[in-house]
Parts: C-alpha cells; structure tokens; sequence
C-alpha cells in the first residue's frame, strides 16, 4: 500500500495492519470469480498462508511454552513494522496518474523515492534503488541501476536517518512535503487537482 500525502507513519501502519490482509484477500476473491470458483476454492493461496501461520504459532508454543509463542509474536511485530516503515519512506505521496476505468500509467522509476547513499547501498545490498526495484522487478537486487533526479525523485538522506524521520510525522512532513509538491509539479504539471489521488494509486508490486 501507498502512504497517502500527509499520512504519518504511525495512522499508516495502523490502515496496513487493517486494510491490506482484507484488500489482498478480496483481490484473490475477485480472481477466483472471474474463473467461475468461490473464494474458499482450495486453489486460494490464503490456505496456505493460514496454514503456515497456524503451524508456527503451533511450533513456537511446542518449543517455546507460553513464552515462546509470546517472543515469537513479538518478533513478528516488529518484523512487520521494519518492512511498512521501509515501504512507507519508499512510496510516500505518489502515485500513478489515472487513465480512466480503473486503469493506471504504467509503472515508472519516478513512482518511487530512490537514494544513492553509500551506506544504505551496502547495508542493503541496494534496496535504496528502489525505483528500478519496481520498473524492472525481475532484474535481481545486485544489478539493479541507480537513477538520477531526472528520472527519479530522490530522498535527501539514506534509509538510517529517513526511517528515523519517518519516526516524527512532523518532522517528516517538513522534510518531504515539498519534494512531494516538486515531483508533482515536475511529472504532472498537467494534474492541477490532486483531490482525486489522496487515497494513492492502485498497490505498487512487490
């Protein structure tokens, strides 16, 4: 999911945990009806994922006691918490412009922030090329490019301090708000209502 212009981070987490596992499942609901199947056909991948969940959970209170359960579902928090904070300092306020009847522009480097920082790059074996993540998602992590402020917006620090920043939604704001406003005016100076888009663009592939 996108983080809608102005969001903070911690009213972003809070829709994640509770929009994504209901839009993800109606999505493979969706599918499924257009293949003349109900949702709870054994073909729907949410069994599977039910059932690992339900057989870790099993494990770790096998192995671990009540105890082991508990640092095992607490270790899942903030594993989650670690991927939507990345995500959100990865996507806040863009999105892709609206072609009509539901369709949108095709995914370019410039819906996405990129960082040339050394320290991210090498901490994260170049997640911080985010950009070219998304615009060419099956070219593998080592190899993927670095894109320049003409192709795609830049944040102004590594993934160490814009997470921190993320941390404080006013700080945040103050950083990123104007470069959010100069990416519009830089890729849609046609787009002079941005009403419609305050919800994001459709979910960026992973």
């Amino acid at each position: 999911m996108t983080a809608r212009y102005n969001e903070g981070f911690w009213r972003f987490f809070v829709r994640v945990l509770v929009e994504c596992n209901v839009s993800a499942f109606l999505a493979e609901k969706a599918m499924l009806a257009r293949k003349g199947l109900p949702w709870h056909h054994r073909s729907n991948p949410f069994w599977q994922y039910w059932l690992w969940q339900a057989s870790f959970l099993l494990l770790a209170l096998l192995l671990g006691d009540v105890s082991g359960l508990f640092l095992f579902l607490i270790q899942a928090v903030v594993a989650v918490f670690q991927l939507e904070l990345v995500n959100y300092v990865e996507h806040y306020g863009l999105t892709r412009k609206h072609l009509g009847e539901g369709k949108y522009e095709h995914l370019m480097p410039r819906h996405s922030w990129n960082s040339a920082q050394r320290a991210s790059n090498w901490l994260l074996i170049n997640l911080q090329r985010h950009s070219d993540h998304h615009y060419k998602p099956d070219r593998r992590f080592p190899l993927l490019q670095n894109h320049g402020a003409a192709d795609a917006p830049q944040l102004p620090f590594g993934y160490s301090i814009m997470t921190l920043t993320a941390l404080s939604p006013r700080i945040w704001r103050r950083v990123m708000n104007p470069r959010v406003r100069k990416w519009r005016a830089m890729y849609y100076p046609e787009i002079t209502d941005w009403a419609p888009y305050k919800d994001g663009s459709l979910p960026l592939p992973k």
